[in-house]
């Protein structure tokens, strides 16, 4: 393939229960996307009719990208989760290994293969979702929210591989009060419930510690919450580099 970046990459990533996969149930022309389940087969929370796989060694990743070029209606492949799929590599290659110095280089390199060989040519929308953490750095002695991975992945950041890192979060009402646009909308659920699932799109001051990053000007600073629907980004993305 000629393409070496794919420009329509995204991660998704923030605690358990903060609408991380709930946010994809709005793609378009769900028939063609591929749901790569690394969770146990765990079911979505939402009626789908993605092609859905579930993923019982981490390389069948590899041929899941491989597969999705030959079918052009294939538009999107969502990986649910990293974190899962990383601890899957652990156990399945890592733990039981004879060599666990030369195991746990593999972890690392089977990574970077798949973001070098197999994401970064893709011609397809790539969605990865993955759990954060707090981590405090011994560096500078602050607490630290990132994706948790093992060895020398941890200290290099996995989110140092995506251009767009959106955290979604379930946050009050009352911390949304000032934003506002056609990309933030409150139903009468939220107004009952007092809270809202959202995506953050950029850094705050009460998140410099988080690794929230996007293309220059791709969002608006009004556009600092918006609704958890992935399709949103996607569709700012292709607008960002038509």
């Amino acid at each position: 393939m000629a393409a070496t970046t794919n420009k329509y990459l995204v991660l998704l990533c923030g605690e358990s229960s903060s609408g991380k996969t709930a946010s994809l149930r709005n793609l378009k022309t769900p028939e063609g996307v591929v749901f790569a389940n690394c969770e146990s087969g765990k079911e979505l929370p939402f009626p789908a009719k993605f092609r859905k796989m579930t993923v019982t060694d981490p390389m069948q990743v590899y041929s899941i990208f491989t597969e999705a070029e030959k079918h052009p209606e294939i538009h999107t492949i969502v990986i649910d989760s990293l974190t899962f799929l990383m601890d899957m590599y652990e156990s399945t290659y890592v733990l039981g290994s004879s060599n666990t110095m030369a195991a746990w280089g593999e972890y690392a390199q089977f990574f970077k293969r798949l973001m070098q060989q197999h994401v970064a040519p893709s011609t397809k929308n790539v969605i990865f979702t993955a759990h954060t953490t707090d981590v405090l750095s011994e560096k500078d002695m602050v607490m630290k929210t990132m994706v948790k991975v093992k060895g020398s992945l941890m200290t290099q950041g996995i989110e140092s591989f995506f251009n767009n890192v959106i955290s979604c979060k379930k946050v009050a009402l009352d911390d949304l009060k000032g934003c506002s646009g056609p990309l933030l909308n409150i139903n009468a659920l939220e107004e009952e419930l007092e809270f809202k699932y959202v995506y953050q799109t950029g850094l705050t001051k009460a998140t410099v510690n988080e690794r929230i990053r996007g293309p220059l000007l791709m969002w608006d600073r009004p556009e600092i919450y918006i609704d958890n629907d992935v399709q949103m980004v996607i569709d700012r993305l292709h607008k960002y580099y038509t």
